[in-house]
């Protein structure tokens, strides 16, 4: 009983010390709306679209950038998805061995400006480490990743041993989280709350998890998609504390962003309105057995009035018969 009330304490003290970082950010002006059980109110539709990626990239040295670079960066986003239309003249046909197109800009939406945390331009969702990039031990990463590893995710034989994103199971780029991270489109979100829970829906391929509020974890055995996600509200703030990853679940590649977590990782996670319209979003990542140290990052989600529609991407689709009957003809 002892230990686990020092346990309990030990919890909860990390997560004071992981909130007080943040808490410069939080306006004490903005009073928090209540929901009918007196829990703060997360409700709504949301979306963290961004041109922001995870990683600075060699254009910026700094976090914090400039009104000007924010608007340079827009215009040369906006050239980019004109070129990538590759739009055919009249009368030519496209060249042998010319990319022939799959989605184009009218089905892309990562968003069209950078992040802005309060009155800050951001420059990579990453605020640590300093330099903006994932701190990777290079050893065990080779070591974790091994061939045969990597060879599970492309097997031909098994359809339940592709990738999960490729099987519609899990959305890609680590969509619905943890962390959340925006990808090529579909970068909204529906929070719900109930006396004990709160509901967080992905659009992309509808992921949903559900977390319990001052719940205990699962077992080590049972292993969700997502994670298995607690959480517990310290003032007005939710913090949640996932664990028991899928192994399956591991590769979390979007469109402009990669990492990866192993199955034992932790992930904490803040949200916390800090205004009508916007919540900020904050998750830190402790998973030794792939980097160096802990990685936190960091973006609104800011408020969206359109509704969430169902995305109907789906197991048993044509591309996975496709794949696996190939494979016999190969075979053969």
């Amino acid at each position: 009983m002892e230990s686990g009330v020092q346990n309990n304490t030990k919890i909860a003290t990390l997560g004071l010390i992981f909130l007080s970082v943040a808490g410069s950010i939080f306006s004490d002006s903005y009073q928090t709306q209540k929901t009918w059980f007196g829990d703060p109110d997360l409700q709504g539709t949301w979306t963290n679209s961004t041109l922001t990626t995870l990683e600075r990239s060699s254009s910026f040295k700094e976090l914090v950038v400039s009104e000007e670079q924010a608007e340079i960066a827009a215009l040369i986003a906006s050239q980019g998805n004109d070129a990538y239309d590759n739009y055919l003249k009249e009368g030519e046909t496209p060249k042998k061995g010319q990319d022939v197109g799959g989605y184009n800009t009218a089905w892309m939406d990562p968003g069209t400006k950078l992040l802005k945390v309060g009155d800050e331009y951001r420059s990579s969702i990453i605020i640590s480490p300093k330099n903006g990039k994932l701190p990777w031990d290079a050893k065990k990463r080779r070591e974790y990743f091994s061939k045969d590893l990597r060879r599970k995710f492309k097997r031909t034989d098994h359809p339940e041993l592709r990738g999960v994103g490729e099987r519609c199971v899990v959305g890609f780029g680590s969509s619905g989280g943890p962390p959340m991270m925006n990808v090529l489109y579909n970068n909204n979100y529906q929070i719900v709350q109930s006396p004990g829970y709160v509901m967080i829906m992905a659009e992309m391929i509808h992921d949903t998890r559900i977390v319990r509020i001052e719940g205990a974890h699962l077992p080590e055995s049972m292993d969700p998609w997502m994670g298995d996600s607690i959480g517990r509200w310290e003032g007005d703030t939710l913090v949640v504390e996932t664990t028991n990853f899928n192994w399956q679940h591991i590769h979390r590649a979007g469109l402009r962003h990669y990492f990866a977590i192993s199955k034992d990782a932790k992930i904490t996670e803040i949200f916390r309105r800090t205004s009508d319209t916007e919540i900020l979003y904050r998750f830190r990542v402790d998973d030794p057995n792939l980097y160096k140290s802990a990685w936190v990052g960091e973006m609104p989600l800011r408020a969206q009035s359109d509704k969430i529609y169902e995305y109907a991407c789906h197991e048993g689709n044509y591309a996975m018969a496709n794949i696996l009957a190939g494979a016999r003809e190969v075979e053969k």
